[in-house]
């Protein structure tokens, strides 16, 4: 019988989510500037080829949930109904997509921390974020009939992200229930055009993930 040969490169334990937890520990550790690839892959027991089977830079670990829901979203927008207000089905998507619970947050501030301190990051967030607002504008300019650059389209894309934005910036302040319960009130006083009955002067919290 001859010797087994070890194998390289991914051991069959190592995930993408557990190489996104070890490049964020080591940021926090270490700084961002000055961990490398090659530390992250080494901490991780693996090569630096396979971390760029999982991610394209450093910085996509702190965006790889991001533009995962991203795609997501695209995906969920195909699937509502013809007959849905556009903003219901907007709505609904959005809530369906995201699955953050209130102990994610300590996770995700660390991620906003590092993001806003980093000039490099802080600027290259803008992409992200249009890459989001893109695929809102690019299904009402679908359901309206109307070219994607058009204002009607852009507007709400517009409008939609900064709702989702002002959610997400409160539940992370606050930290007490999912972002499902945050995202949907603010998106209910947005399809509703912010008449003041809808606000109150916080979401109620629920421990669930509202996925309607």
């Amino acid at each position: 019988m001859t010797e087994s040969v070890p194998r390289r490169g991914r051991p069959p334990g190592t995930s993408r989510r557990q190489l996104e937890r070890i490049a964020l520990r080591l940021f926090a550790e270490h700084g961002f500037d000055e961990t490398t690839v090659d530390q992250i892959a080494t901490e991780a027991g693996i090569n630096k080829r396979s971390f760029f089977r999982y991610f394209d830079s450093k910085a996509a670990v702190l965006w790889g949930s991001f533009d995962a829901e991203v795609d997501a979203l695209r995906r969920e927008l195909a699937t509502v109904l013809p007959g849905t207000p556009v903003m219901e089905g907007i709505r609904k998507a959005v809530v369906a997509v995201n699955h953050y619970r209130a102990e994610d947050v300590p996770e995700l501030r660390e991620r906003m921390k590092l993001i806003g301190s980093i000039p490099g990051l802080n600027l290259g967030a803008a992409k992200h974020y249009d890459a989001w607002e893109r695929v809102v504008s690019e299904y009402v300019a679908q359901r309206v009939g109307q070219p994607a650059d058009s204002l009607y389209p852009l507007a709400v894309g517009r409008v939609t992200l900064a709702a989702c934005r002002a959610a997400y910036e409160r539940w992370v302040a606050r930290a007490d229930a999912n972002l499902t319960v945050y995202l949907d009130a603010a998106l209910i006083a947005l399809a509703a055009g912010f008449a003041e009955h809808t606000f109150t002067e916080e979401p109620m919290p629920r421990r669930h993930n509202a996925a309607s």
